[in-house]
């Protein structure tokens, strides 16, 4: 005879309400809104002005949430940041998309970046110079950019639903150079053709004399979420050789695809 179902106490209750409205507020913060007051805060996660600070108080505590001194505007803490990078670092993504970013790297020999798309930008988790070229600066942390304006992003957003890309040009499109795509008649025309040849092309939309080339990575479930790209300046990575570097890159998006657990259907 099975035990009876334990129901959850009253204390129980209480603390998974209290976690659900501190997400609630972690969830008030995008890369639109960095910083917010008090008020902002408490009005999008909808609670009470007295709650919202005692939350905010508590998430600042254990370094979720930090405070500007001179301002007093709330933004997200560094603690995030830190967890943040631990799971991109365990992501099956990251392990299986390696070996594939260094075979690229070399064989184009030019820098390969892989990106996550969060809904509004696209996070660079991982980066791959050729030895020839590889930079002193540090590259342990996350680079963020527009979806819009890379070919990374543009890759990912090609196979968005219009709901998404809708969100990202009501966020506004700013432009970088002279070449970024500012209206969604353009960026609408650009996804529709990256549907139709299988890659994106960044002709110096985000960066000036910097031209990329990326494909659309699929989780085992098919959608995508992911991206690879190859990045180098406007002279090596020219208009004639971008085709010769498109069958690499989806190539090697559909070899980490297939790794992650896409199986195409016939």
């Amino acid at each position: 005879m099975s035990e009876p179902k334990k129901l959850p106490s009253p204390d129980d209750k209480n603390r998974i309400q209290s976690f659900g409205k501190m997400m609630d507020i972690l969830g008030s913060f995008t890369t639109v809104h960095r910083a917010l007051s008090l008020a902002q805060v408490a009005e999008s996660a909808g609670l009470p002005r007295a709650t919202a600070h005692r939350m905010l108080t508590a998430l600042r505590e254990i370094g979720f949430i930090q405070q500007e001194a001179r301002s007093g505007l709330y933004g997200l803490g560094i603690r995030l940041f830190e967890l943040g990078n631990l799971a991109l670092a365990n992501m099956d993504l990251m392990r299986e998309a390696k070996p594939f970013m260094d075979r690229l790297s070399r064989l184009a020999g030019e820098t390969v970046h892989l990106g996550v798309f969060d809904g509004y930008n696209v996070i660079v988790v991982e980066r791959e110079d050729p030895q020839e070229r590889i930079s002193a600066r540090d590259l342990s942390g996350t680079e963020s950019a527009p979806a819009y304006c890379t070919s990374v992003g543009k890759a990912v957003l090609a196979f968005q639903g219009p709901e998404v890309i809708e969100r990202i040009v009501a966020a506004g499109m700013r432009p970088f150079t002279a070449n970024t795509l500012t209206t969604a008649e353009a960026l609408s025309a650009d996804l529709a053709a990256i549907r139709k040849r299988g890659y994106s092309i960044d002709n110096s939309e985000h960066q000036v004399w910097v031209r990329c080339v990326a494909a659309p990575i699929r989780n085992a479930g098919g959608q995508v979420f992911a991206a690879v790209s190859i990045t180098g300046s406007a002279d090596r990575v020219t208009e004639a050789r971008t085709e010769q570097l498109s069958g690499l890159v989806i190539q090697t998006a559909d070899s980490i695809s297939r790794h992650l657990g896409y199986v195409e259907q016939p």
